[in-house]
């Protein structure tokens, strides 16, 4: 990708004539917005104070789910469907689905939504020429997209905006994406960066694990380096988000994004925990405190001494017990820790997730891999498992992708649009 379009898509709003654009009518303000003082507005109630006058003309399909709502905690269907000024006449579903009921890798399929009537289309893992297919059928103009993310490269919502996107492009549709805040801040990018190789589902472009992006930030880095063709895209900025915002600074409601994303103390440690879903130690679903209770049958004290020796910054661990109600050790009480952040600010999540894989293996003699491999899925290469198999310190790890990762935060700075 060359920087020329690079620059001009990264510019977009302020280029009527391209293509690609950036709603410059519902953007423009938005970085001069930012500043102590300013109550956010997300994307949504951007649209809706315009009077939707982005979506004028347009027959709008949009792609949500429960995190979709209003600082009242009105689901924007709901809202959109009873205005005259919205021709909303779709609804796409992400993996759990439009209404959430569907637990980790599963959705609720096609039907008719029964508060509104609409038709319900399900986008989980579909792409390419099948989801163009559903677009065309299902008769819309334009696809906005508004789902809270939380920071990580494993998410999957990340990947069905890039998945429609793409998808858009082919059925020669317009994508609008109104925006909302990263709950883990948007300061910098943590961890390995995807190698291509090992792209799915949960990573389908070579991003940093932590990216530090908002949903619109990602959409205009899709757009302007991974798109094969960049398609007409529109981003609906806050106001009134720092980078440096944690979600409990930005007043809106927690509405889980998935159901073991239970707050936003979840979204703050997952993008480092969530490895232990390539292990065969639980990650804590099935408790209250899902990816903070880490553990499995026969770990004792032991693991907690270990990684609190290591001083990392921010964080605790406490030895801790329980039983997960399902997924691994199902109605068993294992042993492992907790997770306590001390300080967020200074905290990794990435790096510390590691040391715990690190200590796990240390102090666990029955610590393994899945053997599908999922953790080089999760990592973005088999060079952590490898690494950590060889006996590396989380130290000696996170020095093996810091090149890469420099270079994907030079690319990411172009496409950032808040302070």
């Amino acid at each position: 990708m060359n920087l020329s379009r690079r620059n001009l898509l990264a510019a977009g709003s302020a280029v009527g004539a391209l293509t690609v654009t950036g709603a410059a009518a519902a953007t423009a303000p938005a970085a001069a917005a930012q500043g102590k003082g300013h109550r956010l507005r997300t994307g949504f109630e951007r649209l809706a104070e315009d009077g939707y006058a982005l979506l004028d003309g347009q027959r709008v399909g949009i792609v949500t789910n429960p995190t979709g709502v209003t600082r009242d905690v009105r689901h924007i269907v709901d809202v959109m469907h009873a205005d005259d000024r919205v021709n909303l006449v779709a609804v796409f579903g992400p993996e759990h689905g439009f209404r959430g009921t569907a637990q980790a890798g599963g959705s609720e399929g096609r039907y008719d939504d029964p508060a509104t009537g609409l038709p319900v289309y399900d986008t989980y893992l579909k792409n390419g020429r099948p989801l163009a297919d559903i677009f065309t059928a299902s008769g819309i103009d334009t696809v906005v997209f508004d789902i809270q993310d939380v920071g990580a490269r494993f998410y999957t919502y990340i990947w069905t905006l890039y998945d429609c996107m793409e998808a858009a492009q082919l059925a020669g549709k317009r994508v609008v994406v109104l925006d909302r805040p990263n709950p883990m801040t948007g300061r910098g990018a943590l961890g390995p960066v995807l190698h291509k190789e090992f792209a799915s589902f949960v990573g389908r472009q070579p991003i940093a694990q932590a990216h530090g992006m908002t949903a619109a930030e990602l959409a205009r880095l899709f757009n302007g380096e991974f798109l094969p063709t960049p398609v007409h895209l529109e981003t609906v900025l806050m106001t009134g988000w720092r980078r440096s915002d944690f979600y409990d600074a930005t007043g809106l409601p927690w509405v889980p994004p998935s159901p073991n994303m239970p707050t936003p103390d979840t979204a703050l440690v997952y993008s480092g925990t969530c490895l232990f879903e390539g292990t065969n130690l639980s990650e804590g679903r099935g408790t209250t405190r899902p990816f903070e209770l880490l553990g499995a049958a026969g770990i004792d004290a032991r693991w907690a001494e270990a990684a609190n020796a290591l001083g990392l910054p921010g964080v605790r661990f406490r030895e801790a017990y329980f039983a997960p109600t399902f997924s691994k050790f199902q109605g068993t009480t294992v042993g492992g820790v907790q997770i306590h952040v001390h300080d967020r600010d200074v905290y990794d999540p990435v790096h510390t997730g590691v040391a715990l894989l690190v200590t796990a293996k240390r102090v666990w003699s029955d610590f393994a891999w899945r053997s599908d491999h999922n953790i080089d899925r999760l990592t973005g290469s088999a060079q952590v498992r490898a690494m950590i198999d060889a006996g590396a310190g989380a130290d000696e790890v996170a020095a093996a992708w810091a090149s890469e990762l420099a270079a994907f935060r030079d690319q990411r700075r172009h496409y950032l649009r808040y302070r």
